[in-house]
């Protein structure tokens, strides 16, 4: 659906040329829910407005739907824009507009036959849950019913994809969750391609089939969520699935152990008949269970005892329950 070669986008600024986004290869397939993750500063809102050529790439080509997008005019550019829906984190609704004017809004630039514009948009907002709003404007929305209409209005042209840059940023963490669910049933029931830009991995595990690292404008690591969250490779995701504590650079022990849940076993009293079966104690440093594509994942990072009987006990203990675990350096 999307394919990114050797990508590169260059600012000139007054200290000289700023090199934002470097060789990206990047392959986004149809129907799949795509995420981009990295720091602030990444280049992660760069590269999302480079694939709809809202900034122009120094180098490298956008293919699209089998479309190379640096040749196509600016008529032909602008037909391409509508197959790609674009929300925002600030939601850029327009504010004497209700929330069905709003829809309704890039059919009328597309010349949609008012009537017709009017049903779709009726129709799309009872998608996305909020029927009975229709004439409510912007300022009597909660952040959680805007980003409702913002993504309604980017269905409203019936796009291919749709383009979401940091959208759950603003948001609580329950209508974060229900923006994501929303944006699932829309990817199951329309088939729409979603490419989710974000910082939050909690976010990429939650709604994602395949994730990108982004940090200083490369793509430092691709798979499958799964994949990554279990066994990062590059420091970059290390650092966004575990984040770096004072609770671990002042521990007493000297080793310490990164453990991994898999599906169904963060239900189970893993750490507790291990204590009591290894007959060792062990220090919980860090512990987090999440949810991916439905399904429980989790991980504690453990303070081992400095009693070498006592940790080749836990060891065997987790292989034979066929939980994945890694030593960790002491400064994770």
């Amino acid at each position: 659906m999307i394919s990114l070669r050797d990508l590169s986008k260059t600012f000139e600024t007054g200290e000289g040329t700023l090199e934002v986004l470097k060789d990206i290869n990047l392959d986004i397939r149809k129907g799949e829910i795509f995420g981009i993750i990295g720091l602030s500063g990444a280049g992660k809102s760069t590269l999302v407005r480079c694939i709809n050529f809202l900034e122009k790439p120094t180098s490298g080509e956008v293919i699209f739907d089998g479309m190379y997008m640096s040749e196509l005019s600016s008529r032909e550019l602008l037909k391409v824009r509508q197959s790609m829906g674009m929300v925002f984190q600030s939601f850029n609704l327009l504010q004497q507009r209700t929330a069905l004017k709003n829809v309704c809004y890039p059919m009328e630039i597309a010349s949609v036959p008012k009537e017709e514009a009017r049903k779709r948009a009726v129709e799309l907002l009872e998608l996305v849950g909020l029927g009975d709003k229709l004439n409510a404007y912007p300022s009597q929305l909660s952040g959680g019913q805007k980003q409702r209409v913002a993504i309604a209005r980017a269905l409203a042209t019936k796009p291919k994809v749709l383009l979401c840059d940091e959208i759950t940023s603003a948001l609580d963490p329950n209508t974060t969750r229900s923006i994501l669910e929303l944006l699932q049933s829309i990817n199951r029931t329309l088939g729409v391609t979603i490419l989710i830009i974000t910082h939050e991995m909690e976010v990429i595990e939650q709604i994602c089939h395949r994730v990108a690292v982004i940090n200083g404008g490369r793509i430092v690591e691709t798979g499958e969520v799964r994949e990554v969250f279990l066994r990062p490779r590059s420091e970059t995701a290390k650092q966004l699935i575990l984040p770096k504590g004072h609770e671990i650079n002042h521990m007493t022990g000297k080793r310490c152990l990164r453990i991994i849940f898999d599906g169904n076993s963060a239900f189970e009293p893993i750490i507790s008949n291990m204590t009591l079966e290894c007959r060792a104690v062990v220090n919980i440093l860090y512990a987090n269970t999440k949810s991916i594509e439905g399904k429980a994942y989790g991980e504690m990072l453990l303070q081992l005892p400095e009693d070498e009987i006592s940790v080749n006990r836990i060891l065997a203990y987790l292989d034979d329950k066929g939980i994945y675990y890694k030593e960790e350096e002491r400064n994770v």
